[in-house]
């Protein structure tokens, strides 16, 4: 499920930094959540993997990329998602999984809770659950962020699913509080539940020449390769050869 709507995180990005944000201080962010420089090395472009589509019968256990626009692949082309670079490197590893994606773009926590039963319908043995950006550049409270991402652990993990959290930050227009409870809550369902966290999903890509769109909040096809890498090695101590 690689979907893409309106309402995606480009669009409240867009609005947002346009003036017209309503959440969050608006003093300037901390030092401690710098904008990244950008780096002027040059980034060697992926292998474009094969678009994978697990059959039905595939009886391989299914790795579910659980998300929003970032998981998506919003701006890429099919084949170029952090999912499929994921498939890539795993296949290469010898590992034994199939990864399915289920981004849908602009969706928030709440709407990650909604589509639940359709996660726990394909009985994955990994879910990678990345939400939250959405609700953090509406201004959503960030009580009611911590609470939706709290019931999508849980429920996954009720079910035996092993889950591993990506999380994202903020822009620094969003001020130093905001932002820092707002990163916070990964780590606070992280602890909570002892599961795997990766604390920024765009780690060596954001701000990297190369790796992102010219929105500044979606990955290229090469910075969606090393989210892949950087997501590989948050899963590998929960995967089986």
């Amino acid at each position: 499920m690689r979907k893409v709507h309106a309402g995606s995180i480009l669009a409240g990005l867009a609005l947002l930094l346009g003036g017209c944000h309503t959440g969050g201080p608006p003093n300037p962010a901390p030092d401690s959540h710098p904008e990244p420089a950008v780096s002027s090395a040059p980034a060697a472009a992926p292998a474009m993997p094969a678009v994978v589509k697990p059959a039905a019968n595939d009886a391989r256990p299914a790795i579910v990329c659980f998300g929003d626009s970032l998981t998506a692949g919003l701006g890429t082309d099919p084949g170029q998602s952090y999912p499929d670079y994921l498939q890539a490197d795993l296949d290469g590893a010898h590992y034994h999984y199939h990864v399915a994606n289920e981004g849908v773009s602009g969706d928030t926590t709440k709407d990650g809770v909604a589509r639940l039963p359709e996660v726990l319908a394909m009985h994955p043995a990994v879910t990678v659950v990345e939400f939250g950006g959405n609700d953090g550049l509406r201004g959503l409270p960030i009580a009611d962020t911590r609470a939706n991402l709290d019931e999508i652990v849980t429920t996954l993990k009720g079910a035996g699913i092993k889950v591993a959290l990506a999380g994202i930050t903020l822009p620094p227009e969003y001020g130093p509080d905001y932002i820092r409870e707002f990163n916070q809550t990964y780590v606070v369902v992280a602890q909570k539940y002892h599961v795997p966290m990766l604390p920024f999903l765009l780690k060596d890509v954001y701000g990297v020449q190369g790796m992102m769109q010219a929105d500044r909040t979606h990955a290229t096809a090469k910075g969606n390769g090393v989210v892949a890498r950087n997501v590989m090695q948050l899963l590998v101590p929960l995967l089986k050869k």
